[in-house]
């Protein structure tokens, strides 16, 4: 946590934030916790995606429309692979605060405090910008909001209208091997359009057409922000944290004792838990029984983040442990954290070779355990970055440097977003049968 240095700035802003309207609502929260649940039941398929870490400097309408048909785009390839409903939460309207692995930068002969998040510090290398700042938290719940507002915007104003399936690609994306692939998929999805409302079943008669629900989520990190985020809904008397509508653990901040575990323990928004190599079962089955004791269905999600060349031998002891004990989570895999590597250019990057190899080994275990592979949490843009390497476009390590504009880790992508999410749904579909042949 940071250390704040003017206690009573950090005060009247904690009274501010205690006084500002919520971000999201409690009913909202138990919508998706109703969606989720039916991801664990294997009803539904969790695809989260967003920004590394949101930035004040790079706050525009436009990087928040890209990033939201982006993943509009992976939904409709997963929906039409997979024939489910895809649940989208986007790591956007809040994730702002990043956990480092070490309290201070060096560049030369020069140490300062490391970047901690927009909500925390400046990025830039020098003294002042790099002390914490609790006034950037009314900062970032005022581009929180203003995220929001336009989300919810798109997702109920017609932008999200199946209709427009071919409006939502973006430009860049046609040079893309999938962009073809995506036309061709489109054009289907427009004939069967045509064919429903021959019958009668048009966005008109069915809403659900031309709208979508859309969530939020970040990492509780920064539990100043969250604890006065936090409200007693009306109606059921329950506490939610209103800054989003799931929050996540981190790898770093599941410890026993962890402040952040005790402070979920409270609230009764969806969670998520980083689950890494270093976490053993003993202690993931305490966690679950501490933050979700009732064992409801859709609370609790856990997201694995091994690294490509560990999920196949460190995920099985987790998930036996889990479905051993009962416990009904979603289990979503994260395959960007444990494939970073730096390249020889010295940016830091993910190889996207790495990513699907984390992902078909997520989809191994499953398999083979019997459980549900639920979900993938990704971190993507709807800008044409060149920041993670590979994929159908074949961003090398020389070309890193032409667009890497990541201020924390590298994203995909859109082009790679969408092959990812293409080669996600031949996984799918080829579980289609079996799926079905379980719920008969």
């Amino acid at each position: 946590m940071p250390d704040y240095r003017d206690e009573a700035s950090l005060l009247r802003t904690e009274q501010s934030l205690t006084n500002y309207p919520p971000l999201v609502f409690a009913e909202e929260a138990r919508d998706l916790k109703k969606d989720l649940a039916r991801v664990a039941a294997g009803e539904a398929f969790l695809l989260q995606g967003g920004d590394c870490a949101e930035s004040f400097a790079e706050f525009h309408p436009n990087n928040i429309r890209d990033t939201f048909r982006v993943i509009l785009q992976m939904a409709v390839v997963l929906t039409f692979g997979s024939k489910r409903p895809v649940v989208k939460i986007g790591r956007m309207a809040g994730q702002f605060a990043k956990p480092r692995s070490s309290e201070v930068e060096k560049q030369g002969d020069i140490e300062l405090p490391s970047y901690r998040g927009d909500i925390i510090n400046g990025i830039e290398f020098d003294a002042a910008a790099r002390e914490p700042d609790p006034e950037r938290m009314l900062r970032a719940y005022s581009q929180s909001a203003a995220t929001l507002n336009l989300l919810r915007a798109f997702a109920s104003g017609g932008y999200a209208n199946l209709q427009r399936v071919h409006g939502w690609t973006l430009d860049f994306v046609q040079r893309s091997a999938w962009a073809k692939k995506y036309n061709e998929m489109g054009e289907r999805i427009g004939e069967a359009l045509a064919f429903m409302e021959a019958c009668g079943i048009n966005p008109d008669t069915v809403p659900q057409l031309k709208a979508t629900q859309f969530y939020t989520s970040h990492e509780a990190l920064l539990l100043r922000y969250e604890q006065a985020m936090t409200r007693q809904d009306s109606l059921t008397g329950g506490w939610y944290d209103t800054s989003a509508h799931f929050l996540w653990i981190g790898d770093r901040t599941r410890f026993d004792g962890s402040a952040h575990v005790e402070f979920m323990r409270g609230i009764e928004n969806p969670i998520g838990i980083k689950c890494g190599p270093s976490l053993e079962p003993d202690v993931l089955l305490k966690i679950l029984d501490d933050l979700n004791p009732a064992r409801e269905p859709g609370r609790i999600t856990l997201i694995s983040r091994f690294g490509h060349d560990k999920v196949e031998a460190g995920l099985p002891k987790l998930v036996r442990a889990v479905k051993a004990e009962g416990h009904p989570v979603v289990w979503s895999c994260d395959p960007m954290h444990g494939n970073v590597i730096k390249a020889e250019s010295g940016f830091k990057t993910r190889p996207f070779e790495r990513i699907m190899q984390e992902v078909a080994g997520f989809f191994a275990v499953h398999r083979a355990e019997g459980t549900n592979a639920g979900g993938i949490h990704i971190e993507m843009t709807g800008k044409d970055v060149t920041e993670c390497t590979g994929g159908g476009i074949a961003v090398t390590d020389a070309s890193l440097a032409d667009r890497y504009h990541t201020h924390c880790d590298p994203r995909l992508n859109a082009a790679q977003s969408l092959e990812l999410a293409f080669t996600l749904a031949e996984m799918l579909t080829a579980e289609l049968p079996e799926r079905v042949e379980k719920a008969a």
